[in-house]
């Protein structure tokens, strides 16, 4: 009798999917000019940067009050909600032209993400790849993720 039930609850625990892992922590940007810390805020994931290779400004943002700010802090992954399994859309601001894309991030494997940005409804889109930064702690921005968008429910810019 036991070993049945040992058996019946193996056989039901092996059935349970397994929670997916978060794609949170501190990822270099392809070509490495950043460092984005992404945290889930309230069951949506944003992202900051929190490091820069050279201090850039938001000199392309389309509007004019945040033009000229720093970049370092600015959030880039904007409310991203899991929307199938291992993968979140939302949106990505690139400070580089001022545009704000729909996008989706998943990890492609265990220190890698992946994300990419589409316009014209999906029908052009571009992506990166990604690096899982270890020991990123106390990086150049101040506060943590969320209390940098914790009055933000949108876009950005």
């Amino acid at each position: 009798m036991r070993r049945a039930i040992v058996i019946t609850i193996s056989i039901l625990l092996t059935g349970i999917p397994a929670r997916a892992e978060e794609p949170t922590g501190e990822w270099r940007v392809e070509d490495g000019s950043a460092i984005i810390k992404i945290d889930n805020c309230r069951g949506a994931l944003w992202g900051v940067v929190t490091w820069e290779k050279s201090p850039g400004r938001d000199n392309h943002n389309p509007n004019p009050t945040l033009r000229g700010r720093p970049l370092l802090g600015s959030a880039v992954i904007i409310n991203m909600r899991k929307s199938a399994q291992e993968r979140w859309d939302g949106q990505v601001y690139n400070a580089q032209n001022g545009k704000t894309y729909t996008a989706n991030i998943r990890l492609a494997g265990g220190n890698a993400l992946r994300i990419q940005g589409c316009m014209l409804g999906g029908v052009l889109c571009g992506g990166q790849q990604w690096t899982r930064v270890a020991n990123a702690a106390g990086r150049g921005a101040r506060g943590d993720v969320c209390s940098r968008v914790s009055n933000l429910s949108g876009p950005t810019h």
